[in-house]
């Protein structure tokens, strides 16, 4: 007995496309390049044509160089190379997924697909995920097989034929997507690699390098050291001569600051302090001076907070000179702003021995801080006393008639 085949069960081709589901979506685009005068390239290795074309919503710029030296195995002769090179060019940070497949082809293979073009047809294929401004290479065919097979038009022009394919988001189904169930995963715990370092430092176990600071050795693990700070690497890691050193003995520093350094450096935290206001402040400056000389930036901008948010009459000079010591200008600014709130507060900041350290250490600043209190209060308050470099005051305010 025959078998009977029930005729619904398989559909139509017709039916089988409107049944079939997208589970990818794709954008292509054909593009024909055209090197005129081809032959008058081949001594050209620099030359290089290019155009930009836009496929799936992206800038495509496509660069041709047609006596490119190939510098890859031996399995390709070591004649000039027609080659082509692909770059996303499109603005913003973006992968794309794409596939670039080129030939060439003569008047008559234009609209042929490559299973009908002629047995000698080569078709060379690039798929890859590509970043904006990082370019992939193709070397299509040699020069000598082009001539050897007649794809040299006889106006002396080549025919390159690009096929881009590129591969866009997946459609969504929304109410498939709001049908499915809500995903089963377990949220990871919060990191604690702050947590292992900082025990890594209290326990040295491990510890390579002790500092010696104010007379109190501190134990450290060079590697943690260099991968926070530029100074500790230069020091640990590089050519200066505590390279080597097993003890390095840190100069003009207290003990207790270098610790609160070192545990920022292996936690990114600062200690938690007593409710002591001063021995706060304190601590706030000698931070921001050794954050300053081992180049840890965080900690800076963090210590130059805590400091401009304790500025008060006694210490915005000692704020002012350290802020110009260290290079923190926008710690700076706000320190003069303070002095300049008022023509009391000035009287008052002249009258402490922080001014008197701003006057000896730091004349640069003391000459910023006067020019702007003679331009907003117009000398009314200024002292002639306090002008010790009065040429470069002068310099400072060329413009205007001064009396002093």
């Amino acid at each position: 007995m025959q078998p009977v085949v029930n005729a619904r069960s398989t559909p139509e081709p017709r039916d089988m496309e409107n049944a079939a589901i997208n589970l990818t979506q794709a954008a292509r685009r054909v593009q024909l390049l055209r090197i005129n005068g081809y032959s008058a390239t081949a001594n050209r290795q620099n030359l290089v044509t290019s155009c930009t074309i836009a496929v799936g919503g992206y800038d495509w710029l496509i660069e041709v160089f047609p006596a490119a030296y190939y510098h890859g195995t031996s399995s390709r002769n070591s004649g000039p190379y027609i080659k082509l090179r692909f770059t996303l060019s499109s603005d913003g940070e973006c992968t794309v997924s794409a596939t670039f497949r080129c030939r060439l082809v003569d008047d008559h293979q234009i609209n042929q697909t490559a299973a009908s073009a002629s047995s000698s047809f080569k078709e060379v294929i690039v798929t890859s995920i590509f970043s904006n401004g990082q370019p992939k290479d193709m070397f299509l065919v040699s020069r000598s097989y082009a001539s050897e097979y007649r794809y040299v038009q006889p106006d002396d022009s080549l025919l390159i034929e690009c096929a881009i394919t590129v591969l866009l988001e997946a459609p969504v189904n929304a109410a498939a997507a709001a049908a499915a169930p809500p995903p089963t995963s377990v949220p990871a715990p919060l990191s604690d690699l702050q947590k292992h370092l900082g025990e890594m430092l209290t326990s040295k176990n491990g510890a390579d390098i002790t500092f010696l600071v104010s007379g109190e050795p501190v134990a450290a693990h060079r590697c943690v050291l260099a991968a926070r700070s530029p100074v500790f690497m230069a020091e640990l890691f590089g050519d200066m001569k505590e390279k080597d050193s097993q003890s390095i003995e840190i100069k003009d520093m207290e003990a207790e600051v270098f610790r609160t350094l070192l545990h920022f450096i292996y936690t990114d935290t600062l200690p938690e302090q007593d409710d002591d206001d001063v021995e706060a402040e304190t601590m706030a400056y000698g931070l921001l001076e050794a954050a300053d000389r081992y180049g840890v930036e965080r900690l800076m901008l963090i210590c130059a907070e805590k400091v401009h948010a304790g500025i008060s009459v006694d210490t915005a000079a000692m704020a002012l000179a350290l802020a110009e010591r260290r290079g923190c200008t926008k710690l700076k600014a706000r320190c003069i702003e303070f002095i300049l709130a008022s023509q009391d507060n000035f009287h008052a900041v002249a009258a402490t021995e922080g001014y008197k350290l701003l006057m000896d250490s730091c004349p640069s600043a003391l000459n910023d801080l006067l020019v702007a209190v003679f331009l907003r209060y117009k000398l009314t308050v200024l002292l002639p006393e306090h002008v010790r470099d009065r040429t470069t005051f002068l310099d400072r305010v060329e413009y205007c008639e001064l009396e002093i």
